[in-house]
């Protein structure tokens, strides 16, 4: 292993990490996961990876886990890149790609980070944790700690996907519903961890999460053959995987894995929920918390990401952009990518198809550019924003 400490991006503050660290003790912002990067370039080369296992643990010289005995996994998978060649032609967009995260296990992004999270927790003996979510993450917790054998105490909003509280009811986690967002659940976190020493695995309140997370960014690189795409759109509440992304990029330039620009980086927000496009637009380094979100694509209902300043900086030093789309164009796109490639996505995957198409029409993307989209979930996990009536046939009838 390769990690030389946890380090605070805000105020520099270097912390243990063979010890359970949470946030900052001076600022209280997030830790990040600081390697030996000059070591692992001399011992790391791309040559190496045709001979691992085709996963996300390939990538162990960049993670974290001390003993591999520790490691929790549910049969994580690299997820593949889809050119989406008919929308191309439809959207006039020559280079247009999907990474569909839906093939992981509980068919979401999520098992990424928590099977890092859930790992090191593990190593570090942790007992139980406590944890606010929008439906997801809280699922994948729920059945990573069942492996490990580690407790959990999850709040969600009443509102979440019936699905994920299903996946925590069964995987024997503690779950409570609050009539609020996620922030609301996070409030009530709080106190449980204050009050009974629960590990927090709030989004970025424990370092680990976005270790996995950035796994995608390994991925992207290696799939297009280390030569990054030109714009990567993310959909982005907590804005862990855009961070992780954009952390990836920055560790693979730095041991010489990729060259050159990295690509412009886009957060993707729903209008009725989007502090970061505001925080974008009047060119703040943080966002402000955003009264009364709602939008159809629950999983980026997040009215303030504690790393928003990290998804800022991400977008900033990419030269890239935040775009949010209104829940009406989220469905048709998600239809539209259904028809056109039968691909059926989350909503807040297909939200980036919706902002890919509004930044092509007014110029900021190329046509000739290669364009990458991360769908974050199966749409199956979201059968809601699917009406189904077909015409019920009498035994005789013809079609």
């Amino acid at each position: 292993m390769y990690v030389t400490d946890l380090e605070c991006p805000k105020c520099k503050i270097k912390f243990n990490h063979k010890e359970l660290n949470q946030l900052c003790s001076l600022c209280h912002g997030p830790l990040l996961v600081r390697y030996d990067l000059k070591s692992v370039k001399d011992n790391f080369k791309k040559e190496s990876l045709s001979s691992r296992s085709y996963n996300l643990w390939r990538y162990k010289e960049l993670l974290p886990i001390e003993d591999e005995k520790n490691i929790v996994s549910l049969g994580e998978v690299i997820t593949p890149i889809i050119k989406l060649e008919k929308l191309s032609r439809k959207l006039g967009i020559e280079n247009l790609y999907l990474k569909d995260e839906g093939f992981n296990p509980g068919g979401s992004f999520k098992s990424r980070g928590v099977a890092l999270g859930i790992s090191k927790a593990k190593e570090l003996g942790v007992k139980a944790f406590a944890m606010p979510t929008n439906g997801n993450a809280g699922a994948a917790w729920a059945t990573y700690a069942a492996k490990a054998d580690i407790k959990a105490f999850i709040v969600m909003p009443k509102d979440a996907p019936i699905i994920t509280r299903n996946e925590c009811q069964i995987s024997g986690a503690k779950l409570f519903l609050v009539d609020g967002l996620i922030s609301d659940a996070g409030k009530i976190v709080a106190k449980a961890v204050k009050k009974y020493g629960f590990m927090d695995a709030s989004t970025l309140k424990e370092p680990y999460r976005i270790e996995g997370k950035k796994t995608m960014g390994f991925e992207i690189a290696e799939q297009f053959g280390w030569n990054v795409p030109d714009v990567i759109l993310y959909p982005t509440g907590g804005g862990v995987g855009l961070i992780g992304i954009y952390k990836a990029l920055l560790e693979l330039k730095e041991i010489g894995f990729i060259e050159g620009k990295l690509p412009r980086l886009v957060a993707v927000q729903a209008t009725n929920c989007a502090p970061i496009v505001k925080a974008f637009n009047e060119n703040k380094k943080e966002s402000e918390f955003w009264e009364d979100a709602q939008t159809i694509a629950f999983g980026i209902t997040v009215p303030k990401a504690i790393g928003d300043f990290l998804v800022l900086e991400a977008i900033y030093e990419t030269n890239g952009s935040a775009i949010a789309v209104d829940d009406e164009d989220i469905l048709k796109y998600q239809e539209l990518i259904a028809k056109e490639e039968g691909l059926f996505i989350c909503p807040e995957g297909a939200a980036t198809l919706a902002a890919t198409h509004e930044l092509y029409k007014n110029g900021w993307i190329k046509e000739n550019e290669k364009v990458l989209l991360l769908n974050t979930g199966s749409g199956l996990k979201y059968p809601d924003t699917v009406i189904s009536n077909p015409p019920i046939l009498k035994i005789d009838e013809e079609i």
